[in-house]
């Protein structure tokens, strides 16, 4: 059976996306998948954090690394998914037709979206698109502040955008940037407690936005 391919795309800079992706694919391969990152963003942060994780882990057959231009990421992923149970793709902060190849190619696009007015409204451009090409998108607060006002009013602006948006949200902890730095997912560092449960929780929906 083919593997599936989740491609996360954000607008704006900031967003969480390559912290998203690295933590998913970490969660996923602790539950006995194959996992393919596969990093289109210039910037290369996912490729940093997998250099990490190789010299404090050593290399993981279960979990591998590539890069591809924006163009190549529809041929890449589908090459990679042959051979692993899934690929992530992270992509650049922008939206423009570079874009689409990993939009059209994606079983699912995660779109991290952080608690500001300003996010939620870089968001359309990215949900648009998504539109054109006939993806599943499932949009993710991430860096949440829980129980304030504003994280309820851009849960509530993105379902009025016409988005599926996950129950579970990622709150803005200090543990994810520290694993982030060091290669591993902030569910390794800390097995048990709230950031290790909303991890689980959002695999959980994941898995469930795509069967």
């Amino acid at each position: 059976m083919a593997g599936r391919i989740i491609t996360v795309a954000q607008q704006k800079g900031g967003s969480g996306k390559t912290t998203l992706a690295v933590n998913l694919a970490v969660m996923l391969n602790r539950r006995g998948h194959t996992v393919a990152l596969v990093d289109t963003d210039p910037q290369g942060s996912m490729g940093r954090w997998f250099i990490e994780r190789i010299q404090a882990r050593g290399e993981d057959e279960t979990l591998d690394f590539s890069t591809s231009s924006a163009w190549g990421a529809s041929y890449e992923s589908e090459k990679l998914k042959k051979r692993f149970d899934f690929v992530i793709v992270d992509t650049p902060p922008k939206i423009d037709s570079d874009l689409r190849p990993a939009l059209r190619v994606a079983d699912l696009v995660l779109v991290p979206v952080a608690t500001s007015h300003v996010d939620l409204w870089a968001t359309e451009g990215v949900l648009d698109l998504a539109r054109r090409e006939k993806a599943q998108v499932l949009v993710v607060l991430n860096r949440v502040r829980p129980h304030t006002r504003l994280s309820v009013e851009v849960a509530e602006k993105a379902v009025e955008l016409g988005a599926t948006v996950a129950d579970t949200q990622i709150s803005n902890r200090v543990v994810y940037a520290e694993t982030l730095g060091q290669g591993f997912g902030a569910a390794e560092r800390a097995r048990s407690g709230p950031a290790s449960d909303e991890l689980a929780a959002l695999t959980d929906e994941v898995l469930s936005a795509m069967n």
